[in-house]
C-alpha cells in the first residue's frame, strides 16, 4: 500500500471512530476528549503528514497558514483540516457555534482561553500549547486564541464544515466589540481520492 492510499485508510478509521463517539455519547466534554484522543493517534502518523504533503502558504505572500480539507461528510459535518503555518500567525478571541478539536502534527502552537466578562469583552482564564501528542478541545460557545510563533503542521477538526459557519464571533479589543468572522473560502481540497 502506498503512502497516499494509507493515509487515506487512516483519515477515513479516525472520522468513523468520531462518529461512533458522537453517535454513542453525544458532544459533551468528556466525548470530546475521546475525540481528541483519536486525533492524537491520527498526529502520531507523522509519515503520512510532512510539510511536503501539506506545504504552507508561500513565504511574502499575505497568508501565513492555510487550510487543506482531509475529510467532510456529504452534510458537511466531521470536517477535518491540516492547518499548514509558516509560524507569525494569530487569531483574535473567537468561538466556532459548533464542536472543535485541535491537535499537534508538528511545531507548536499556543492556545488562550477566555470567559466573556459583564462588560461584553473578555478575560483570559488559561492557556496550553498544542504539540504533538497533546490537543485542545472546545464546546461550540468557547472561546480561544491560537498563536503561532514558527512553522507547524496540526489538525483542526469540526461538528461542522467552516464554511458552513457563518455565526462565528471574533472579539475586536480596540473597540470592546463582537463581530462576526466571514466563512472560510481558502480552503485548499485534499481529501484522498479513492482508488
Amino acid at each position: 500500500m502506498d503512502r497516499a492510499q494509507e493515509r487515506r485508510r487512516e483519515i477515513e478509521a479516525t472520522v468513523a471512530a468520531v462518529r461512533a463517539i458522537e453517535a454513542r455519547e453525544g458532544i459533551t466534554r468528556s466525548s470530546l476528549a475521546k475525540i481528541r484522543q483519536r486525533l492524537i493517534q491520527l498526529a502520531a502518523r507523522t509519515d503520512l503528514f510532512t510539510e511536503a504533503d501539506f506545504p504552507p502558504p508561500a513565504p511574502g505572500g499575505k497568508r501565513q497558514s492555510c487550510l487543506y480539507r482531509l475529510a467532510e461528510d456529504a452534510d458537511h459535518r466531521y470536517a477535518l483540516y491540516a492547518n499548514s503555518s509558516l509560524g507569525g500567525y494569530a487569531t483574535p478571541a473567537h468561538n466556532h457555534t459548533t464542536w472543535a478539536v485541535i491537535v499537534g502534527v508538528t511545531g507548536e502552537e499556543l492556545n488562550r482561553f477566555y470567559e466573556r466578562t459583564a462588560d461584553n469583552g473578555v478575560r483570559e482564564k488559561g492557556q496550553h500549547v498544542v504539540r504533538q501528542g497533546s490537543g485542545v478541545s472546545f464546546m461550540p460557545a468557547d472561546l480561544h486564541s491560537i498563536h503561532i510563533e514558527a512553522p507547524l503542521l496540526n489538525f483542526h477538526m469540526y461538528g461542522l464544515a467552516l464554511e458552513q459557519l457563518t455565526r462565528r464571533e471574533f472579539y475586536k479589543p480596540d473597540e470592546h466589540a463582537w463581530a462576526i468572522f466571514p466563512p472560510h473560502t481558502d480552503i485548499r481540497e485534499a481529501r484522498p481520492a479513492r482508488v
